[in-house]
């Protein structure tokens, strides 16, 4: 449906289930964006999943994007989450909010409708690597907006993330590693602001020993995002006990050494020989 825009933003598609876009802009032209939404709502299941694919569709072009909001539609998808038992329509409407989770204020309307909670309760049930796919997708934009970051973890965010890890599917990693990321790029950037002191939030939640254990995942979209949270992490003195008792240290010896982007191989560099702490580890260990 759409190619990827951004690191921290990037489109989700279910190209099973979404159909022709020609036939979508037709159905939008003909009825209005009002009386498809309004379909959400209907009784017929079809007809609901239907509208809900249609809308998936609308969400991932941009210029559609804020008349769907501002016609209540991210509302209507939201409450979908919780009214709906169909993994279809949860997996189709997870996507359409990670479309719609694209822009900032968007993010700020979804955390303040409960998003976070009604994506996390929506993977805690789902099956589908597919529907894990779209709500870690949703949810790993909201991780690149440095407003949301305390409240994000406060509705369990972090941990959402951390739960969708039991389906091992490349894909649904990689959407849990960009969230991963994401969150340590924002807190990376209000420590070096002077806006955050202590502690990762991401340590603290408990994601340090996965983080670790895919530093080095087969699969080069986890790795790449695994990589750059490492370093975001490393960048900061509070967090390098924990990085040190955790075995990351030797990772970023790895990427520092055989990383193949050369940016995040020398930014890694940087990291460990700025750090005293990482020094004294280094040399201890000879």
């Amino acid at each position: 449906m759409q190619s990827i825009l951004h690191q921290s933003r990037q489109p989700q598609s279910d190209n099973s289930e979404t159909g022709d876009k020609e036939s979508v802009a037709k159905l939008f032209e003909q009825v209005g964006l009002h009386k498809i939404l309004s379909l959400l709502e209907a009784e017929d299941a079809d007809v609901r999943i239907h509208a809900v694919k249609v809308v998936a569709n609308l969400a991932a072009e941009e210029a559609n994007q804020e008349k769907i909001v501002e016609a209540g539609g991210l509302t209507s998808l939201l409450k979908l989450l919780i009214s709906s038992e169909d993994e279809t329509i949860h997996r189709v409407a997870a996507g359409a909010i990670a479309n719609l989770a694209m822009s900032e204020t968007n993010q700020e309307l979804i955390m303040a409708q409960g998003g976070v909670r009604l994506l996390s309760n929506t993977a805690s049930s789902a099956e589908d690597p597919q529907t894990l796919r779209m709500v870690a997708g949703a949810i790993a934009n909201l991780c690149g907006n440095d407003k949301l970051q305390m409240k994000l973890r406060g509705e369990g965010g972090i941990k959402a993330l951390l739960g969708m890890v039991r389906c091992r599917h490349p894909d649904v990693l990689s959407q849990v590693a960009r969230g991963i990321a994401n969150f340590a790029k924002c807190e990376s950037r209000a420590s070096a602001q002077g806006v955050k002191a202590g502690r990762s939030l991401l340590i603290e939640d408990g994601a340090l020993p996965w983080i670790v254990q895919n530093a080095n995942n087969e699969a080069a979209s986890v790795r790449r995002h695994i990589e750059l949270a490492l370093c975001h992490l490393a960048q900061h003195e509070a967090n390098a006990r924990d990085m040190i008792n955790g075995g990351a240290v030797w990772e970023m010896v790895r990427i520092s050494r055989d990383c193949p982007r050369e940016d995040i191989r020398s930014l890694a560099h940087r990291t460990l020989t700025s750090s005293h702490s990482f020094q004294a580890e280094m040399r201890r260990l000879g």
